[in-house]
């Protein structure tokens, strides 16, 4: 499909911060597309050139006649004295919006109903709603408008689980067409996994392009570090954690082609599994006891309303669970009830002897007493070194594992932006020690790289853990189960994970992945669900093709893996590497056809 917005080498500097630098990219009609990137690195930047809100230094961009673009950006731009049939709705008649299945939809999905019951009725000042509802009609509003080109900044920002799988369900049925374009910057990987069918990076003033959602980005990311050569410093090792786990059988993902599991195998054949559960249960233990925190037909209540009812709850020992519900269900409160920050109006808290119980909530006024100090006093004055693991590690070192690097170690606690601040409340919890970790929506304003390095610290650390989150993909990455708060006052276990919750509350939408033990295909070329149509004599001839291809690839690879052979041999012969980094371009490109053929003939096989 033609370009609906096309850059042309834009440039574009922000201080003497280069954010874009001769950018070239186009955004097609049909694409989906999720942008990555760390904190500050440009990806709203790069929104608002698409949207034509903010103009280039140099360069072009150029949009087709007659289109419609709309954004959701994280500023509140709403109308306090409006209500929400006026923004959402606007001036459509109500037999028109009523009588569209699509309008519906949105309303049920974002708004509680279409009398927006969610959010105090379609007829609810705009004022005194909190920033998540405002934040939820804004992005209705965007929605019924349905324009060309959606560009949406966060999007999943103030979304429960349930409403996170509703708009990745909504965006890729109801408004995906070959006519429209959808750009989301999100941390949300398993939204840029359900939505995306490319992912853009944006990183160090370049946009960098990769085929499918998230699973696809880490294997393309940690395929092109291999084919340039690059060191395997602790980035790498971070990437390839990743693959191990994805290729392990992480829920809710695709197939992937047998060419591109080998070449996955490969890179990660060496990687162990992200963590030794039995080990570090057992440290827990050492640590713990046997006792942990109990509560024994515990009761809650707020403004008169139930949040926990009689609750009996052990934790063990090196527990490590995930807690998902909908918005006001009690989430919150259950952390803050066994950190015992909120007595129980009936029932008992039990707690052990040896426990050290540390709560992220997701208020970081704690730090104001903190803001004429540098990042690295405010880590210092919580302890020098902790033991993760079987290292010990300064404060320093942990700190930058979490994202704060040599000189920024040394910024201004008042000069971080809302994710440092985050960072730096994590990294002085964990400087704690503790044994009992309560993280509240641990994920808000992070980066994808800055959680997949907390990832990687929560890995090492022995304790038992339990984490908050509409981050779907942090729950099944750090927790070995889940448990749901329904409303009704109970802690329901679930042993089927986010999958049985979004069935228990009624509302799950038809599945678009496939459990396997592959690293995920890309979005853009899901596997067929669909009973096969074709004669069989169709069938024996797709088998052939797939068979000749996988041979074809076969050998691509063994040229491929010469050639990395003899780029190492002739590192310092730059006129050579020149050469061979052609051939190389050129494999690549025969093996993306290649790739493409073997899908088509897997569409009639499977």
């Amino acid at each position: 499909m033609p370009n609906l917005i096309s850059v042309e080498r834009a440039s574009l500097a922000l201080g003497t911060t280069q954010v874009l630098d001769a950018v070239s990219l186009g955004l097609g009609g049909g694409d989906r597309i999720g942008i990555v990137g760390r904190n500050g690195g440009g990806k709203t930047t790069l929104l608002r050139v698409l949207s034509g809100t903010r103009t280039v230094d140099s360069g072009r961009v150029a949009r087709v006649g007659g289109l419609t673009v709309g954004t959701l950006s994280q500023d509140d731009t709403l109308d306090p004295t409006r209500t929400v049939h006026e923004v959402v709705l606007r001036d459509l008649p109500e037999h028109e919006w009523a009588a569209d299945p699509r309008i519906r939809d949105i309303l049920e999905g974002l708004l509680g109903g279409t009398d927006g019951a969610g959010v105090g009725g379609l007829d609810a000042t705009i004022a005194p709603l909190s920033g998540g509802e405002r934040r939820r009609i804004a992005l209705a509003a965007l929605l019924v408008q349905r324009p060309d080109v959606l560009l949406l900044d966060e999007p999943t920002n103030h979304l429960d689980v349930e409403g996170v799988a509703w708009l990745a369900d909504h965006l890729v049925r109801r408004h995906s067409s070959p006519t429209n374009a959808i750009l989301a910057i999100t941390h949300d990987r398993w939204f840029l996994d359900a939505v995306a069918g490319q992912t853009w990076e944006v990183e160090n003033g370049a946009v960098h392009a990769y085929e499918g959602g998230y699973a696809a980005f880490v294997l393309a990311k940690a395929e092109r570090s291999r084919i340039a050569a690059v060191t395997a410093d602790r980035r790498d090792n971070l990437l390839r954690k990743e693959l191990a786990w994805l290729r392990r059988g992480a829920p809710a993902r695709t197939s992937k082609p047998k060419f591109r599991i080998e070449a996955a195998n490969a890179l990660i054949a060496a990687e162990p599994p992200p963590r030794d559960d039995v080990e570090l249960v057992g440290f827990a233990t050492s640590r713990l006891g046997k006792d942990v925190i109990d509560l024994q037909d515990a009761s809650v209540e707020v403004a008169g309303r139930a949040l926990l009812d009689r609750v009996t709850w052990h934790l063990a020992p090196g527990e490590r669970i995930g807690i998902v519900g909908v918005n006001g269900a009690g989430k919150s409160t259950l952390l803050r009830v066994l950190a015992g920050e909120v007595p129980p109006s009936a029932g008992k808290r039990k707690v052990g002897v040896t426990v050290q119980v540390a709560h992220l909530t997701q208020e970081v006024r704690e730090l104001e007493e903190w803001a004429d100090r540098r990042v690295i006093e405010a880590v210092e004055a919580v302890k020098s070194t902790i033991r993760l693991g079987r290292r010990e590690i300064s404060a320093s070192q942990l700190a930058q594992r979490l994202g704060f690097t040599g000189p920024r170690q040394q910024t201004r606690v008042r000069d971080l932006s809302g994710g440092e601040r985050r960072r730096l409340q994590l990294t002085r919890l964990l400087m704690s020690e503790p044994n009992v970790l309560l993280l509240d929506e641990p994920t808000n304003d992070l980066d994808i790289e800055t959680l997949t390095s907390l990832e990687d610290v929560l890995d090492g650390w022995a304790g038992t853990l339990l984490v908050v989150s509409h981050d779907r993909y942090l729950l099944e990455r750090v927790c070995d189960r889940q448990v749901a708060l329904l409303g009704d006052g109970k802690v329901r276990d679930l042993p089927g994970g986010v999958e049985q919750y979004l069935r228990l509350r009624g509302d799950q939408p038809a599945p678009r992945h496939t459990p396997g033990t592959a690293v995920p295909a890309p979005a853009a070329a899901p596997a067929s669900t669909a009973p096969s149509t074709a004669s069989p004599a169709e069938l024996r001839e797709a088998r052939k093709v797939m068979a000749r291809v996988e041979k074809q690839l076969a050998r691509l690879g063994e040229r491929e893996g010469r050639l990395h052979e003899q780029m190492l041999e002739h590192a310092t012969d730059h006129a050579r590497v020149l050469g061979l980094n052609a051939e190389l371009r050129a494999i690549v490109d025969e093996r993306e056809a290649l790739e493409v053929e073997w899908l088509e003939a897997a569409d009639l096989v499977d």
